[in-house]
């Protein structure tokens, strides 16, 4: 089941809306996650078993490829092509999904932050709602089912990535990350809600009463960490969000980049993300742990890994806030 869904998304990046039966008027609290050996291996167990799928998927997806037929000439004769063709499309694709090389091309002071350092064909939003502490039942019925049907309408041009509500950091506020297909499935996907009376009305009616504050920023993944496909792993989440010395991004993105690994060869992650609308020169990065316990010991165990100190030694003077936030996901997040 877990390799089919996977491949799915190779080839099309299709999020499942909900996965599982919930009780929408519920509250989850990290007090649901319990911090045993056995819990944390079946995490690991189920991590372990999402990624082997996954690059079983994608070698399948390599595999149902089919190579171009080669050029002929008017005379039905193969016709005879130069590497030079081949050498431009790895200079591109280098520049555009990144080695150590392509980041260090002129080529890069010649595009925006866009091509070079996202994948581009996906714009991310992430929606933070500050709930009124009497109202965050109501909020959570209400968000369990209106953003289910949104992710589950194949007319909108969207994904739900996730939704969670922060147990530390700011209390009784939640997190919504979607994928939109570019800017234009954005724009399709808000017309058709606002064109929709079943899920515009409610929202329009009841959020102003159970919200407090509200913001949402659209965001581009980084090309190096492609935002995870719908899976249940359990445990907790962790969203940190770093504010950066304006000009500073590219510096952020070469230096991580390379430390990338030293953190994913102990820690689960689930996404990267950049805004290019809304508080700019901001940078979200969201992992996935069995509980705090586990959590302590992944970041203390990345310090030995290759890498990750010089990563540290060099992005801490590009940044000039920072956040960290503790979250659970609700009942219908497909990444939870």
């Amino acid at each position: 089941m877990i390799s089919r869904r996977i491949f799915r998304h190779c080839q099309k990046r299709a999020f499942s809306s909900s996965v599982v039966a919930f009780n929408r008027g519920s509250v989850p609290s990290i007090g649901d996650i319990t911090h045993t050996p056995e819990a944390v291996s079946q995490f690991q167990e189920r991590a372990k078993a999402f990624r082997e799928a996954a690059a079983e998927a994608q070698r399948l997806a390599t595999a149902t490829r089919t190579a171009p037929a080669p050029a002929t000439t008017a005379d039905g004769a193969q016709a005879t092509t130069t590497d030079e063709e081949p050498k431009k499309g790895g200079i591109v694709k280098s520049i555009l999904y990144g080695s150590e090389e392509g980041q260090r091309m002129q080529a890069e002071l010649e595009q925006s932050y866009s091509k070079i350092l996202a994948r581009g064909k996906y714009v991310h939003a992430i929606e933070i709602h500050q709930v009124k502490p009497i109202k965050v039942e109501q909020y959570i019925k209400l968000i369990g089912d209106i953003y289910p049907k949104i992710a589950a309408d194949k007319d909108m041009n969207c994904h739900l990535v996730g939704s969670w509500k922060t147990e530390i950091g700011d209390a009784d506020t939640f997190v919504h990350i979607w994928e939109y297909q570019g800017y234009a499935g954005y724009h399709h996907t808000v017309n058709r809600v606002n064109a929709t009376p079943a899920l515009h009305d409610p929202l329009r009616k009841y959020m102003p009463r159970f919200v407090r504050h509200r913001r949402t920023d659209l965001m581009q993944e980084f090309s190096f960490w492609p935002t995870s496909a719908p899976r249940q792993f359990g445990g907790i989440f962790e969203l940190r969000s770093y504010t950066l010395q304006p000009g500073h991004l590219m510096d952020w993105e070469h230096h991580w980049r390379a430390g990338l690994n030293a953190r994913k060869n102990v820690m689960e992650g689930v996404g990267a993300w950049f805004t290019q609308i809304g508080e700019l020169n901001r940078v979200h990065y969201l992992w996935q742990f069995p509980d705090l316990r586990a959590r302590q010991m992944a970041r203390e165990k990345s310090w030995g890994e290759k890498g990750w100190s010089s990563t540290v030694h060099k992005t801490v003077p590009l940044i000039e806030r920072m956040e960290s936030r503790i979250m659970v996901p609700l009942p219908w997040s497909p990444v939870a």
